[in-house]
């Protein structure tokens, strides 16, 4: 039975580095150290977003019905997603997409955001 590959050493935590590769249909092993698809990397409940963001076609008002979650709330956990894969978001466009101060503060007062967080959306609000 295969496991869910873990990214973190269970000790300290430092990410792990993949060092072996095998084949159960011929039994050929690869040793090496190689580089993890960094969709590894993300935690279940945030690859578990991502596959609800692919399955809605980056619709997000779709996701907000199928995870339950308000808009802004979306776009924080999608903004969660980019940081954790080191990519960097693309400019937001002020507008309709950008969450509003009393968005943003309750999305502060349910715990979705740190303060750190709030008070970069708060500047560009």
């Amino acid at each position: 039975m295969a496991h869910e590959v873990i990214h973190r050493c269970p000790v300290c935590h430092e990410p792990l580095h993949v060092v072996r590769l095998h084949c159960p249909a011929c039994g050929t092993s690869i040793e090496g150290d190689f580089q993890a698809e960094r969709l590894l990397a993300l935690t279940t409940e945030q690859r578990n977003f991502v596959y609800s963001f692919l399955r809605n076609r980056g619709n997000i008002r779709e996701m907000e019905k199928e995870l339950g979650i308000s808009y802004p709330t979306v776009r924080a956990r999608l903004d969660q997603v980019i940081a954790a894969l080191g990519l960097e978001p693309a400019q937001p466009q002020q507008g309709k997409d950008a969450p509003t101060r009393k968005e943003i503060l309750e999305m502060l007062s349910r715990g979705e955001l740190t303060q750190e967080q709030a008070m970069d959306m708060m500047k560009k609000a």
